[in-house]
């Protein structure tokens, strides 16, 4: 029985999450669009996110080269370490770790925000005063979220090779120059092109869920936290089904 009320409700919560994403379309496109909350959320979002996403791909870059070096070593194809840390950074780690950090610092941000708006009536306040909350909170997040994210992925892409550079540095002695030669040597561009749109999903994912977790908020204060903690776990889960799905398409189209 438990197991069938926990399908069900399954079932129900993505519906509900249909729903809330068919109706976020309907207005998403709206001549009325609210440019100054768009602008800020723009500036939640992908600005003062930069530090944090920043430190993890500088991290990463270097974690992942000191990390690999002792391996290709036993083959001796150290020359290849740019090319293997700028392939795996650029197609799969940068993409997924941002969006893995921005579902936990914009995800929970967006649940708690709205949800405590949501308890203490602020969004009934708003309809009766004629604004439409819906246009005004969730078009706005959402779109800073899918239109920050590809940016700060771009970002961190750039800082963990930089980073690998670092890392290369700490045993020999590499000019930027060569280095970076080698990297855009092993690169093409049908390596950026499924990071870059798969992002633009990711974005679009941690908002929708952010918004509708805040949105649909219930049982006062402890439900606040509960979205919050919601958000970044369905968030995070749909990131990596996204991607999954993701890997198969372009696998298909030819891209890996």
């Amino acid at each position: 029985m438990a197991a069938r009320r926990g399908f069900l409700s399954f079932v129900e919560e993505t519906g509900d999450i249909a729903r809330f994403t068919g109706r976020y379309f309907s207005n998403a496109f709206h001549a009325r669009f609210e440019w100054n909350e768009f602008l800020r959320q723009c500036v939640i979002n992908g600005y003062r996110s930069l530090p944090l996403v920043a430190v993890t791909a500088f991290i990463m870059g270097l974690v992942l080269t000191v990390q690999s070096r002792p391996t290709l070593a036993r083959f001796g194809a150290e020359g290849m370490l740019p090319a293997m840390v700028a392939i795996s950074v650029v197609r799969e780690i940068a993409p997924v770790i941002t969006a893995l950090i921005c579902a936990g610092k914009i995800g929970s941000s967006l649940g708690a925000e709205l949800g405590s708006m949501k308890v203490t009536e602020q969004i009934d306040a708003m309809e009766v005063s004629g604004t439409n909350p819906f246009r005004y909170l969730v078009v706005t997040r959402v779109w800073s979220t899918t239109l920050m994210l590809p940016i700060l992925v771009v970002l961190a892409e750039g800082i963990a090779i930089w980073a690998s550079w670092v890392g290369v540095n700490i045993r020999d002695v590499v000019s930027w120059e060569l280095f970076y030669q080698q990297v855009f040597d092993s690169l093409e561009f049908s390596d950026f092109i499924p990071s870059f749109v798969k992002s633009y999903f990711f974005g679009f994912a941690i908002g929708i869920v952010g918004c509708y977790k805040g949105f649909t908020t219930q049982k006062g204060t402890e439900g606040v936290g509960r979205s919050a903690h919601s958000s970044v776990v369905v968030a995070s889960l749909l990131i990596f089904i996204l991607d999954l799905v993701a890997v198969q398409v372009t696998d298909l189209l030819g891209y890996n």
